[in-house]
């Protein structure tokens, strides 16, 4: 599910980390060559990529998980 970046941190290893409007996160690593995102380095880089939207992993997995359990629901009534 797209979801906006609304801020960004650091975790524990320093890698940034991208922190999305449904209070999920999402790292942002600039790691070439699997990953190339410079932009990440500097605040004004950050800043242009606010209101971006990203993939939320977490909130595709909570999808999933409850329309599968109302899936369960109808099975058993």
């Amino acid at each position: 599910m797209e979801r906006a970046i609304v801020g960004f941190h650091r975790d524990e290893e320093g890698h940034w980390v991208a922190d999305l409007e449904c209070g999920h996160t999402r790292h942002v690593r600039h790691d070439p060559p699997w990953q190339n995102r410079s932009w990440v380095e500097t605040e004004q880089g950050r800043s242009r990529f606010l209101g971006t939207k990203l993939n939320c992993v977490k909130c595709d997995v909570d999808l999933k998980a409850d329309s599968d359990s109302r899936s369960l629901f109808h099975i058993l009534e």
